[in-house]
């Protein structure tokens, strides 16, 4: 499958059901068809309406969506958007409320690139900026980024997030959510004997697979079961004529969608009729549940092929992490060398896709760190959305998460050599 054609095919196949979709819809709402009222009309209109919907969003990258937040002062402030650092492969970004006050807490959400936008942590950046001076990682989708830009695997998206942290400073607070986890970790163990005063002061990791044989789940079976040939000619594409990237081997995006979707059919199937029966009779809007969470859902991005292979060979299938036997630009990466930073780590009871201990076995491998600069949560009841951006993150696990960032402000006391006895004094 590792040819032009076949990204062109599906991308064929989505333009066209955007186009039935498109056409259904506006057939159906044709003046004259009101004159012979007709329930099937009605249908043929809400079907065209949801799937043009559906099938435009997979294309599209989410705007934030965030137009201003309210402050202590009583008023709305403006939110801006600023570029920090800007790489082919993605940036640093930051939330600027225009006309407050620098917040003391400095935090970096590092996002997943795991198939959706960085916006998928919309909700997540909202519960945060009122008390914090905000930064993410807003990662690129493939299929731009021309194939001059290079490669971009475990260890560039490793590197980036070192680049990213030097340009914060020692004061900044890390939470990372779910894919990027085990490279968060290793960006701080590579911190900790290139530059130790650029490490963060907190280091918060929520359900990501640091050790994915500690409590496996069907994406890890998924990721044993095959091999590395098997998912190179089944899952990478070479990107169309269309897009800048042309050329570029990835894992698409609308591959990756099907796969998401296929995971839980009968409940992605039932939403959607029941939409367009919502659409039918005159109940759906525009900004209602379903297309708030599907606007979302069904915007997906290409990953570069290095990436998503060196990703399920290194971190899932030869354990480098787990194993503490990872490299960086020919560099080991020792995570017992991390001495100074407080590390959180926060699972949900129910995850079924970074399972309970997967993301704990991150405190193992902290040998060097004391046991005071250690901390874990585990959500009752809580599924893997949940724990960044349910009613669990907003009720629980946020208030822990800032009293955790706050009760590690100060400065770490630096360790020195003891002094030698023998030495004479000058």
């Amino acid at each position: 499958m590792r040819y032009m054609a076949t990204y062109d095919m599906m991308e064929t196949m989505r333009n066209t059901n955007e186009w039935l979709g498109a056409t259904a819809r506006a057939m159906a709402s044709y003046p004259g068809v009101a004159m012979w009222p007709n329930p099937a009309m009605e249908m043929m209109r809400a079907w065209g309406e949801v799937t043009e919907r559906s099938f435009a969003r997979m294309v599209a990258k989410p705007d934030w969506g965030i137009g201003s937040i309210p402050a202590e002062d009583g008023r709305d402030h403006l939110v801006e958007v600023e570029k920090i650092i800007e790489r082919p492969f993605g940036d640093l970004i930051h939330f600027n409320v225009t006309g407050r006050p620098a917040k003391k807490r400095r935090v970096l959400l590092v996002a997943p690139m795991s198939g959706h936008y960085a916006t998928l942590l919309r909700k997540t950046v909202l519960s945060l900026l009122p008390d914090c001076e905000l930064y993410i990682t807003d990662w690129h989708n493939a299929r731009d980024i021309p194939v001059s830009a290079g490669k971009f695997d475990v260890e560039d998206y490793t590197l980036y997030l070192v680049d990213f942290m030097k340009e914060l400073g020692e004061d900044i607070h890390v939470i990372a959510v779910c894919q990027p986890v085990p490279l968060t970790l290793a960006a701080t163990a590579y911190l900790a004997e290139e530059d130790p005063s650029a490490q963060p002061r907190s280091l918060t990791l929520i359900g990501g697979p640091v050790d994915p044989d500690a409590n496996p789940t069907e994406v890890t079976d998924f990721g044993r079961s095959v091999t590395m040939g098997q998912l190179e000619e089944t899952m990478i594409q070479r990107v169309g004529f269309k897009y800048d990237g042309v050329g570029r081997m990835v894992y698409p995006g609308l591959l990756q969608l099907a796969s998401f979707i296929s995971m839980n059919g009968e409940t992605h199937s039932k939403a959607f009729q029941d939409q367009i029966m919502a659409v039918a009779r005159g109940e759906a809007s525009d900004h209602d549940k379903h297309n708030a969470f599907y606007d979302e859902y069904l915007a997906v991005m290409d990953m570069t092929a290095e990436f998503y292979l060196s990703t399920v060979e290194r971190i899932f299938k030869n354990r480098e992490i787990a194993s503490n036997n990872f490299t960086v630009a020919g560099r080991p990466v020792d995570f017992g060398k991390v001495t100074t930073v407080a590390v959180k780590i926060v699972e949900g009871e129910k995850d079924d896709i970074s399972a309970p201990g997967q993301c704990l076995a991150a405190l193992d491998l902290l040998t060097g760190l004391p046991d005071d600069k250690k901390a874990a949560h585990l959500e009752p009841g809580a599924g893997h959305y949940g724990i960044f951006a349910g009613k669990s993150w907003r009720n629980n696990i946020r208030p822990l998460v800032l009293d955790f960032i706050d009760s590690n402000t100060s400065a770490p006391i630096k360790t020195t050599k003891p002094a030698n006895k023998n030495a004479k004094a000058s």
